[in-house]
């Protein structure tokens, strides 16, 4: 599985990002799907996560502000952001992982200026 993501960019605060990971090379409505982010000089965390049960989770820092959706037959991840606040700034990563399996794509910068 390879991953593509997209749709990071400069926003200011308050306001809205979309991003998007496409999936390619084998269907992954069996993945366990997620995007964490590694902000500036610390360490990766999770932003939010959909498994391939169905089941979503989010940081506690994110509810209410982030959506994330899934699209198995359009092999797509998506991250909806709202609300953006500095503090989220960071490089998001689209992860894939099922059983041994675990992809990592390569990461969009999304910038949110005060």
């Amino acid at each position: 599985v390879q991953l593509q993501a997209s749709g990071g960019g400069l926003v200011q605060a308050g306001g809205s990002l979309t991003l998007s990971c496409v999936a390619s090379g084998r269907g992954i409505s069996h993945y366990n799907m997620g995007w964490y982010r590694t902000p500036q000089g610390k360490k990766r965390e999770v932003v939010a996560t959909y498994t391939g049960d169905g089941r979503i989770n989010y940081a506690d820092g994110v509810k209410g502000r982030f959506t994330i959706t899934r699209d198995s037959a359009k092999n797509t991840l998506s991250l909806q952001m709202n609300r953006l606040e500095p503090e989220d700034t960071a490089t998001y990563y689209c992860n894939a992982r099922y059983t041994l399996y675990n992809h990592w794509g390569q990461g969009t910068l999304v910038t949110v200026s005060s």
